[in-house]
């Protein structure tokens, strides 16, 4: 089993206009120049990349944790200023969630996570569901119209989502390789994975990409993506399971560096 306290760390894209999606994600999401996207992103622009193919494996979405309600209004009202068009949003009994893709096609999730003492389950299984969200009714969780710049210094990453080409050979990598614990089997086409009892870290699906192959190589969209062990004890526990190497991948070509916090 994995570390309880693992987490999610930095997401790597690569995207075709560097300077197109910088903007994008200081002025549109918010994430703060300075560090550089507050640590939770790197962006590697090639012009010549092929550009992102929906039905490869790769990333599903990225998403986005803020620490209050409140704050996911902000990022509302930000994406609704900044005149970008939501994709989807939806309360998922354990979260609320503002879907929305980059300029090169990238999806990402913004949510906020209710208290896990909220989270409902059935027979000892954690429930969640994919209900339209109510999005006046949110905004008005952050009253006015002097909405920050930024997230606040408290968000992460909470979550990759991923689409793979066969979920069997997924649980058993992120499942009996990696030690992540199955949350949820009751998407059809999807698992989710978590650490310590989270509703998932990681997410995996087959809606568009069962049996596929993975992108071109250097093509636009996910490079890797970081899962933080929470020292160098559990670092090393883990590592021994993978063989060693902190950069490994799962069945479906999905990179990965495993890191102590």
């Amino acid at each position: 089993m994995i570390d309880p306290d693992t987490t999610i760390g930095t997401v790597r894209l690569t995207v075709r206009d560097l300077g197109r999606s910088r903007s994008f994600y200081e002025r549109v999401i918010g994430l703060p120049a300075s560090p550089p996207f507050g640590g939770l992103l790197e962006l590697h622009g090639d012009a010549s990349a092929p550009p992102l193919n929906r039905r490869a494996t790769g990333l599903y979405h990225f998403a986005i944790l803020v620490p209050s309600r409140a704050d996911l209004a902000d990022s509302l009202k930000r994406i609704a200023a900044a005149g970008w068009p939501l994709s989807g949003a939806s309360d998922h009994l354990v979260s609320e969630a503002l879907y929305l893709s980059d300029p090169d096609g990238n999806g990402i999730e913004i949510y906020r996570d209710r208290p896990r003492e909220e989270w409902p389950e059935r027979d000892g299984q954690l429930q969640m569901a994919t209900i339209a969200l109510d999005l006046d009714d949110l905004a008005r969780a952050s009253p006015g119209d002097d909405v920050p710049a930024t997230v606040p210094a408290q968000t992460r990453i909470g979550h990759v989502h991923l689409q793979v080409s066969d979920l069997d050979e997924a649980e058993r990598f992120y499942g009996g390789k990696l030690g992540f614990d199955v949350t949820v089997r009751g998407y059809p086409g999807a698992l989710f994975f978590s650490a310590g009892g989270y509703h998932h870290h990681i997410g995996v699906n087959t809606w568009h990409s069962a049996g596929s192959a993975q992108p071109e190589p250097g093509a636009v969209g996910l490079r890797n993506f970081d899962v933080v062990l929470p020292g160098a004890g559990a670092l090393a526990e883990t590592l021994q399971r993978v063989g060693g190497n902190p950069f490994v991948h799962d069945p479906s070509g999905i990179g990965m560096r495993l890191t102590a916090a």
